[in-house]
């Protein structure tokens, strides 16, 4: 069998952050001809991957304006990739979860019909505006893809109940749970200084992130107000916001907590950072959906700052909470696992869903089988 052309195309660090463990497993098959494209959705926080991950891309799109709209950053990615995929001529396309790019890229494959591999596969909120654009983009990727990389079994039954093949889907666990292999470590010193400045010995430190476009406006200013309260009522608690670039969320953040005693407001960290920054805290209050998955495997509990969410494994296992961007919910919740041994020990203690740090492995297994029936 001639070696198999893929190309992992991804913009953002959340993608990247899966996919590097997975291009990694990728360049070790001797069957397998790797090819890295990045369109840049996000630029410096994804540079900071691609470093940690020591991931040269052999295509950089470069897309990043400032101010972009989801629909510069489709034509964006759309445009681009008419060239790679001529010069390349990929046996498959290997895409990641619910980005703008996630849906572009799959869609400009398909227009010139080269198959679609999604990686991380069948989330669903079953809300198209929660979280918004990502639940659209990953129904819309499903649509288009012909394989299916299911992180657990209620992924895989959400695509089977939309119709999709269950010959196509692979249930393979998270790739997270393996980046994680690379980027924990014991005794870990942090660059940015201010994080080794923190006793998290004898505090509870809470480390947050807040910046979804749905929470934009009232919600990022109701988990503002009720972290002004949590830190107020709680003198054992300093907070550790790793505050987004995006004017829309650090405007509002630093308006409401700058000079607020025990919040710490930080700018964004790289991925190696935020592992061992979760590893260390007491506990995460987020609205992102991968620190979802991580955290727990750290045995943190996670406090979801959203109204509906896609990981609803790690909610049913009792790793997260649903907590919306109300103030009371939000500072009851963080409250009751500051102060009450037992709920923390619960949701501490709670079995992650999300795998066992191979699925980089299964998705290559996969991939050599598919196309090795393919050529019989």
């Amino acid at each position: 069998m001639e070696n198999i052309k893929v190309i992992v195309i991804f913009g953002t660090r959340p993608e990247a952050i899966k996919m590097a463990p997975l291009i990694k497993e990728l360049e070790k098959s001797s069957q397998i001809q790797c090819t890295v494209c990045v369109t840049a959705q996000h630029r410096e926080i994804l540079d900071q991957v691609l470093e940690i991950f020591r991931i040269v891309p052999q295509y950089d799109l470069n897309i990043m304006k400032a101010k972009q709209s989801l629909t510069g950053i489709t034509c964006s990615v759309l445009q681009g990739l008419e060239e790679v995929f001529e010069k390349e001529q990929p046996d498959i396309v290997l895409v990641h979860g619910d980005t703008t790019t996630t849906f572009a890229a799959s869609l400009a494959a398909f227009y010139r019909k080269i198959p679609v591999g999604h990686v991380e596969a069948g989330l669903r909120s079953h809300n198209k505006f929660f979280p918004y654009p990502e639940e659209i983009n990953r129904k819309l990727t499903g649509s288009l893809a012909d394989l299916h990389f299911a992180p657990t079994t209620t992924s895989k039954e959400n695509l089977l109940r939309e119709g999709i093949e269950e010959s196509t889907i692979f249930v393979t666990g998270n790739t997270v749970i393996d980046a994680m292999k690379f980027t924990i470590k014991e005794k870990y010193i942090f660059e940015n200084c201010e994080l080794n400045e923190i006793d998290y010995e004898n505090k509870k430190v809470i480390m947050v992130t807040a910046h979804r476009r749905e929470n934009w406006g009232p919600g990022i200013e109701n988990i503002c107000n009720a972290l002004k309260i949590i830190a107020c009522e709680n003198q054992d608690v300093e907070v550790l916001y790793l505050v987004h670039p995006n004017p829309v969320v650090k405007d509002m953040v630093y308006s409401i907590l700058k000079g607020v005693s025990r919040i710490h407001l930080l700018k964004p960290i790289d991925t190696k950072e935020i592992h061992n920054l979760i590893k260390k805290c007491y506990l995460v209050m987020t609205d992102s959906g991968g620190i979802q998955e991580e955290a727990p495997h750290l045995g943190k509990p996670v406090l979801v700052l959203r109204q509906v969410t896609e990981r609803v494994e790690a909610e049913r296992a009792g790793t997260v909470k649903l907590v919306g961007t109300d103030i009371d919910e939000i500072v009851l919740n963080a409250n009751n696992l500051i102060r009450n041994e037992d709920e923390y020990n619960h949701m501490s203690k709670s079995i992650n869903p999300y795998g066992d740090g191979n699925a980089s492995a299964k998705i290559v297994d996969a991939l050599v089988d598919y196309f090795d029936k393919d050529k019989k």
